[in-house]
């Protein structure tokens, strides 16, 4: 991944993986269920994060290949199922 985009996608799963860190961290000490409930949204988040961000990658590296083999690289990228929020 060499551009600056790709560099950023890399730096969001850093943070993804500090955000699970510090969710270990904290309900290991917690004192009561609020900061459960408050780390436990932290463990999601980053979860999501991740999962969105993998799935950008794949993006980015099936629109380089459609580059390489002519195809236009908005064409077939993924992004339509990416941007589906759960609910």
């Amino acid at each position: 991944m060499a551009n600056a985009a790709d560099a950023c996608l890399e730096k969001i799963l850093e943070l993804a993986e500090d955000m699970l860190a510090l969710a270990d961290a904290g309900d290991a000490a917690r004192q009561d269920v609020g900061c459960g409930v408050l780390y436990g949204v932290l463990r999601d988040s980053a979860y999501k994060l991740r999962r969105l961000t993998e799935a950008e990658q794949e993006a980015h590296l099936r629109q380089s290949r459609g580059q390489y083999e002519g195809r236009h690289p908005e064409g077939g990228g993924g992004r339509q199922n990416i941007l589906k929020i759960d609910k």
